[in-house]
């Protein structure tokens, strides 16, 4: 075998050993301090949304208007994402891993389209569970159908607990 081969073979193997110690370094690094979790789908909602000029608010009487009462804000109360909160405007949320969910949970728990939470027709919030793997509880029951969301009541997705407030 000639020298060269024999160099190129050695800086092949060094390459090797180098990348393998940096992709075990990133790893560690992973499991001690987390995966970095942005809010990609709030921001790209905010920017294709253009600015609505401000209008009065519609007395209920009216119809088509929010219940008395009727929660507002959906909140993380415990898990990675503490303290995050979502404006209920009548859309979709979408709760899991993956990155255009409403709320990406950092979670080995939740699945990548763990759960979804819509309004229905009389204005109540719908909790869903998509065929996660661990499941999705409200208040300690484990769901099977959709359901109604009582304000208030935890909604609990692995380590994640997310609550509907006025």
């Amino acid at each position: 075998m000639s020298e060269l081969t024999l160099t190129v073979m050695r800086l092949g193997f060094l390459a090797v050993l180098w990348l393998f110690v940096i992709v075990t370094v990133q790893v560690i690094r992973s499991d001690l301090f987390g995966t970095r979790v942005t809010q990609r789908a709030a921001r790209r909602n905010e920017a294709q949304r253009p600015p609505q000029p401000r209008q009065a608010p519609q007395p209920a009487a009216r119809g088509g208007g929010r219940r008395r009462g009727a929660p507002t804000k959906l909140v993380v109360s415990e898990g990675s994402l503490t303290g995050t909160t979502v404006a209920l405007q009548g859309q979709t949320i979408t709760l899991g891993r993956a990155h255009d969910s409403t709320i990406v949970l950092d979670d080995d728990y939740a699945s990548s389209r763990h759960a979804r939470i819509y309004p229905d027709r009389d204005g109540q919030w719908i909790v869903e569970d998509l065929g996660s793997t661990n499941g999705t509880y409200l208040d300690r029951t484990r769901l099977t159908t959709p359901t109604p969301i009582p304000p208030g009541a935890p909604i609990r997705i692995g380590k994640t607990v997310i609550e509907l407030r006025k």
